[in-house]
Parts: C-alpha cells; sequence; structure tokens
C-alpha cells in the first residue's frame, strides 16, 4: 500500500460514501497529507499501513514544535483518525495506530457581547411609528434583558408570558 493510493481510495470513499462537500474533502485530504509528507521527510519511508500510535505521537510532538494552533492540530488529528478508521474498515489495516490518539483540549471561546451603548443604539434606532415597531423593540429589549439566545425568543409562546407576575418561562 503506499500513501497516494490509500489517499486517492479515501478521497473517492469521502465523495461517494460520505457525501463529503468537495471543501470538506479537501480538508480531509490536506490533513492526511501532512501526516504523509511527514512519514516521507523523516527518513522513515512509512507505507500508511506501517504506522504505529509512536509515529503518530511523533508526528504530533511534530506540529507542536512547528507552532501549529491547537484548533488545526485538532482538526489535523480528526482527519488522520478518520483516514485510519476508512482504513481499517476496509480491511487494509489490522490495529488503527490512532485509536487511542485524542485531541488537544481546546478553550472554548466566550461570546463576544454588546456595550450597554451598543444596545441603547440598537434600540433607540427602531422607528416605533411603524406597525412593527414597538414589536420590534420589546423584542430586543427582551433579548438584552433576559440575557436570550436569539432561538429562545423566537420560540417563545404566549403561555410562557407571565404579564402579572412579572417574568417569562424560557425553555432553551
Amino acid at each position: 500500500m503506499n500513501w497516494e493510493n490509500a489517499i486517492n481510495d479515501f478521497k473517492s470513499y469521502l465523495k461517494i460514501e460520505k457525501s463529503l462537500s468537495e471543501n470538506s474533502i479537501e480538508a480531509y485530504i490536506h490533513d492526511v497529507m501532512h501526516l504523509s509528507r511527514y512519514c516521507q521527510s523523516q527518513s522513515l519511508s512509512l507505507a500508511p499501513d506501517k504506522v504505529t500510535m509512536n509515529d503518530i505521537e511523533s508526528f504530533l510532538a511534530f506540529l507542536y514544535d512547528i507552532d501549529i494552533h491547537p484548533r488545526s492540530q485538532a482538526r489535523i488529528i480528526s482527519g488522520i483518525k478518520a483516514f485510519y478508521f476508512y482504513l481499517e474498515l476496509n480491511e487494509q489495516i489490522s490495529e488503527n495506530p490512532t485509536m487511542l490518539i485524542s485531541a488537544p483540549r481546546l478553550d472554548k471561546k466566550l461570546p463576544t457581547v454588546l456595550t450597554v451603548e451598543e444596545i441603547d443604539a440598537l434600540i433607540n434606532a427602531i422607528d416605533v411609528s411603524k406597525p412593527d415597531g414597538h414589536r420590534n423593540r420589546a423584542m430586543l429589549e427582551t433579548l438584552y434583558s433576559c440575557g436570550l439566545r436569539v432561538s429562545e425568543l423566537v420560540s417563545l409562546k404566549l403561555n410562557q408570558l407571565y404579564f402579572d407576575e412579572g417574568f417569562i418561562k424560557v425553555i432553551g
């Protein structure tokens, strides 16, 4: 088995069996090509079916050493795991070298929020003289004051509004 044939077969699998978009397929292939180039450049000359977990770990250490961002590392690992899953599925390898490999932990990004001034500008930009002006203003004020997601706001039903008690029951 050589890298070129294995990658071409994997590409066909992604297109035909998985029905992935061209962009997704190219991303997977790009990730596997990273490993292929590494295996060929390190005097390893390893075929895909000869790669071990130690080789994968060395490759990941190499990515770390050249300052590949953890998010990119996680994506590359995902692509390589999919590639070896495919090889295992098609009985081209007996043991998957990526089975115990995990992606780096990624920090979850907090959403960016608007400032009070930006919220005021949004609310004041609504023309309440138009038919839906009051509704739009109420929706924006509800979003802001209750900290709702847009999906939570648009799924609100009248039976979730308790006007007399002064609260809204949100089901997210």
